[in-house]
């Protein structure tokens, strides 16, 4: 079911609004409004009318009732800052909303104000209506995750053979591909809209409990002689159908499963983000050059220093990546509640919930601008393969030379050699060539060959192709 939820007017006053400025990431992203104030509002109205809608499926609310309770069940109706004053009185925002849903409807239809939240209790409105929330967020994060996926698969392809130093411990290892790590980046970028897409699909169930879990309120609303398994059976289906939510086995008030598995996802996918994140800005750095992003006029800009141009976007993402799986460790400890429901261990899931959601959308959402523009520069991978004069390829040498000199005595003589390169500032061929225990066994035209970097980058090529010939993201609009 989508969303009524209309922005607050340009004017409007924003003294009391969460408007980003501490938070970048997010601040402007399309996951930012669906998880706003106004939006939560609106998903909860949305689980009330659906409720009210699913109850006349079942024959326990009148159908016009319904139709009354779904048409007043508009956020920009209600004042959102009264709600979240009147719930410092309550410990949670859905009483008031009953209230003022309630005046609303009465004021159209005074005899469907009386099946306002009828049988229902706060928890079924609020964790239904996160679950709203939650689901509109993921078809958001999960679209551009597959866009992300699309411009890095462009990406590999395109620089599949572009070789370039692999570092390990951050100094340089063995030579890699460009390709190859775009590919592995694509890789993260496709696991987490997997996650996401799982717990978006059957893991997000509306909550349909009653005041303890046992449904005892819609069964006495349900009338004398009701069928306990069929009001069970029937109004939760009902009540999932109009959602577009899933039925749960279980009332899962205390039962925490839905929140802790979408904070897991959520703090994968900012996680896989940060790595990618993590990458650029090892590769933008003055001395490395290797890639730098997208320019747009003014971004990057320095309050000090004219000549810099940050790398903006890695930074956002990186933050937000920072900051996810910690929220989602909250969401975790939650599952550990007491009783029926909690005083305070629910509660402390709602915040966290949210910025998981707006962070993780936010990184997502600049994520997708960062492989799109990314620029990838070609002569500065070749130039910094020549920085150790060879010795990026040692592993090679050494590996030729074992079958003569044995693993061990091979291995110590190119550590020597490459000493020796190293403090004299020679290229390691030319010091292999003056080598009395390599006569006869390499030569320096060998030496020379052995030590290409573009003739040791393994399977990266083949990597790359199977990586891209793999099942991925669709072009068009996600599901």
């Amino acid at each position: 079911m989508t969303s009524s939820y209309k922005a607050p007017h340009p004017g409007a006053s924003f003294a009391h609004l969460d408007v980003g400025l501490l938070s970048p990431v997010r601040a402007g992203t399309p996951v930012e409004a669906a998880v706003s104030d106004g939006a939560w509002l609106q998903a909860m109205l949305d689980a009330e009318a659906g409720l009210a809608r699913a109850q006349a499926r079942c024959g326990t609310v009148p159908a016009r009732a319904a139709e009354a309770i779904t048409a007043a069940a508009r956020a920009e109706l209600l004042d959102v800052r009264e709600l979240a004053l009147a719930a410092r009185e309550t410990a949670n925002p859905v009483v008031g909303l009953v209230k003022a849903l309630t005046t609303v409807v009465a004021k159209q239809s005074p005899e469907a104000a009386e099946y306002v939240h009828r049988g229902s209790t706060s928890q079924d409105v609020f964790d239904t209506g996160a679950m709203l929330v939650a689901a509109r967020a993921l078809r958001l994060i999960v679209a551009d995750l597959r866009a992300v996926a699309l411009a890095l698969g462009d990406l590999a392809a395109a620089h599949r053979d572009t070789v370039m130093a692999g570092r390990t411990l951050a100094l340089h290892a063995v030579p890699t591909t460009f390709g190859l790590k775009a590919a592995g980046w694509r890789q993260l970028a496709l696991d987490s809209a997997e996650r996401l897409k799982r717990v978006a699909h059957g893991g997000l169930p509306v909550a349909l409990g009653g005041a303890a879990g046992t449904l005892a309120g819609y069964l006495q609303y349900a009338g004398e002689g009701a069928d306990p398994a069929l009001v069970l059976d029937e109004l939760g289906a009902a009540f999932a159908a109009e959602t577009g939510l899933a039925a749960p086995v279980l009332p899962w008030h205390a039962l925490r499963t839905p929140v802790a598995d979408l904070g897991a996802a959520l703090a994968h996918t900012a996680a896989a983000l940060g790595k990618i994140a993590a990458d650029v800005l090892v590769l933008a750095r003055t001395e490395v050059g290797e890639v730098s992003e997208p320019a747009v006029d003014g971004r990057g800009a320095s309050s000090a220093m004219p000549h810099k141009r940050n790398p903006v976007l890695a930074t956002l993402i990186r933050s937000a990546a920072l900051q996810v799986p910690a929220l989602a460790t909250v969401l975790v400890q939650c599952l550990s509640t007491e009783d029926e429901r909690s005083a305070g261990v629910w509660h402390a899931e709602w915040q966290p919930l949210r910025e998981c959601l707006r962070l993780t959308g936010g990184a997502a959402h600049t994520a997708l601008e960062l492989a799109r523009g990314l620029t990838v520069h070609v002569e500065r991978m070749h130039a910094n393969l020549e920085a150790t004069g060879g010795q990026l390829v040692s592993e090679r040498v050494s590996a030729v030379l074992a079958p003569h000199l044995g693993k061990a005595a091979a291995k110590e003589l190119l550590t020597r050699a490459s000493l020796l390169a190293s403090g004299s500032g020679r290229p390691l061929a030319d010091v292999l060539g003056e080598l009395p225990e390599l006569a006869g066994i390499l030569s320096p035209d060998q030496a020379a060959a052995l030590l290409d970097p573009a003739g040791y980058t393994g399977v990266a090529g083949p990597l790359v192709d199977r990586a891209l010939a793999a099942p991925g993201p669709a072009r068009g609009p996600a599901s």
